[in-house]
């Protein structure tokens, strides 16, 4: 069986990005490496652009028994935020043309596997015809066909539940979208990466990147202060008719990309029953989708840990650990002030680790404030797969606060598999894993967080009360099993 695996960025990015799906499609080839009669490839599309040629190419990033491959100079750019519902994210055809090309020459595929659609235009699924025995998968590891900030999270500090016919979208962005400005700075790092002088080198890590981040910083105030804080971002150039109201180029979108994958995807994954339920709202045909939590390597710890029998310390305290980014949508900010607002007899018991790079200026002083009010905070400046055992060593309870509908947060799975129970919110997958009531709050409600620590103080609620329920972590022995399934042929 031979399988092509897509995503907007390559899982071995020097720089990093990708997040949870690079590290789950790093494991996956991996491990996939051991099956007998399995071929894999990758393709990465979005990031890479010459500096004067724009016609897409597809170049090879390295050969071997799972070879790489970047689609350069694709009519779009990604993440889908730097290039907001561009027109492109629906049709390019010199982009498709180039994919189409790869796959002649590189196929017959047995399946084409899309992590993301991100970094490549939509109407790619349309080519399906032109391969009757492939199978095209697509997981949905976000929600990018359904909103181009992919979360669901509007303005950078609600969920959205409902984009009102698009036209929320059309004022979503603190400042609009600059995806030529985003085009020239990767030309510019793709450019200096083929000279050899890309990431981790002096020239790159100390002069090009940082010079960059505060170019497209500066750029973004400026932005913000000529239109003003709460003006919208003018609508991206899909094709408003004339008359219309903004909000119709992303309806359009909205429905064209859900259009393509009802008619062209064989099978659409959802990594948690949530982000099924959330497919299905938004028109995704029920017999596409199918509920498959993802393989990780973190699963070996549940091995070699067990349940605590109790949640505090001896001297009656309670050590709580968030572990990610200290971002609004994952809620930091939020689980900060929540914390700051309890009530210094509950507050002077809890000891918090952050496991998470330094923030913005309010995340950090958020992080500051709690510093007098709680009994301790540690604050890691990030964090490593091998550091985890000795981070959460004596840790009793995780939180996972997230604010938006998270389709299952790798940081959640890495304290789960450990045997470290999860206060979650009510919203996206993490709560799935625990599948304990008690230990769920109303996503951005204070209270209500307080009152499930409440419990946990009071030692109303214990360990079993969590485990009784839980699922085990998926292996990625378990995973594969059930994705080569999959890929078989029906």
């Amino acid at each position: 069986m031979r399988i092509l695996y897509v995503n907007w960025v390559d899982y071995h990015d020097p720089e990093g990005r990708g997040g949870g799906v690079s590290v789950y499609q790093r494991n996956l080839i991996a491990a996939l490496a051991g099956r007998a009669g399995v071929e894999t490839a990758f393709l990465s599309s979005g990031i890479a652009h010459d500096l004067w040629r724009r016609t897409p190419r597809v170049v090879t990033l390295a050969d071997g028994p799972s070879p790489r491959y970047a689609l350069v100079n694709s009519g779009l750019v990604a993440p889908s935020h730097a290039d907001f519902a561009g027109a492109a994210q629906l049709d390019h055809p010199a982009t498709e043309r180039a994919f189409a090309d790869f796959i002649d020459r590189t196929g017959p595929w047995d399946v084409i596997h899309f992590n993301n659609l991100e970094g490549l235009p939509a109407n790619i699924l349309a080519l399906r015809p032109r391969w009757p025995r492939t199978r095209f998968v697509l997981s949905l590891h976000n929600y990018y066909p359904f909103c181009p900030q992919v979360n669901l999270w509007f303005a950078e500090r609600e969920t959205c539940d409902d984009f009102h016919a698009g036209a929320k979208c059309a004022r979503c962005l603190p400042a609009p979208p600059q995806p030529g400005s985003v085009r020239l700075a990767y030309a510019f790092a793709w450019s200096l990466s083929q000279r050899g002088l890309g990431p981790g080198t002096a020239f790159y890590d100390r002069l090009f990147r940082p010079g960059m981040s505060r170019a497209w910083r500066l750029a973004r105030r400026l932005l913000r202060r000529r239109r003003g804080d709460d003006a919208p971002a003018p609508p991206p150039a899909i094709g408003l008719r004339p008359h219309g109201h903004a909000g119709d180029p992303f309806a359009r979108r909205r429905a064209r990309m859900v259009g393509l994958i009802n008619a062209h995807c064989d099978r659409v994954l959802c990594v948690s029953d949530r982000v099924r339920q959330i497919a299905l709202l938004h028109g995704i045909h029920a017999e596409r989708l199918q509920t498959l939590y993802i393989g990780t390597a973190e699963a070996a710890e549940w091995q070699k840990t067990l349940p605590h029998p109790g949640f505090l310390a001896p001297d009656g305290t309670l050590h709580m650990a968030y572990l990610g980014y200290m971002r609004r949508d994952k809620g930091f900010h939020f689980l900060m002030q929540a914390l700051q607002a309890l009530p210094l007899v509950q507050a002077r018991r809890l000891r918090l680790t952050v496991a998470a790079r330094s923030g913005d200026a309010g995340a950090m002083a958020g992080l500051n404030a709690l510093r007098p009010h709680l009994a301790e905070v540690r604050h890691v400046d990030g964090y490593t797969h091998d550091d985890l055992t000795a981070l959460l060593a004596d840790v009793a309870l995780g939180v996972v606060p997230v604010q938006w509908e998270d389709n299952l947060p790798q940081v959640a799975l890495e304290m789960h598999a450990r045997h470290i129970p999860l206060i979650t919110s009510d919203r996206g997958g993490a709560q799935e894993l625990g599948r304990a009531p008690a230990f769920v709050f109303r996503a951005g409600d204070a209270q209500d967080l307080h009152r499930v620590l409440y419990r946990v103080l009071e030692g109303a609620v214990q360990p079993a009360d969590y485990w009784t329920r839980a699922q085990p972590p998926t292996s990625m022995d378990e995973h594969l099993d059930a994705l080569l399934e999959v890929y078989a042929r029906d």
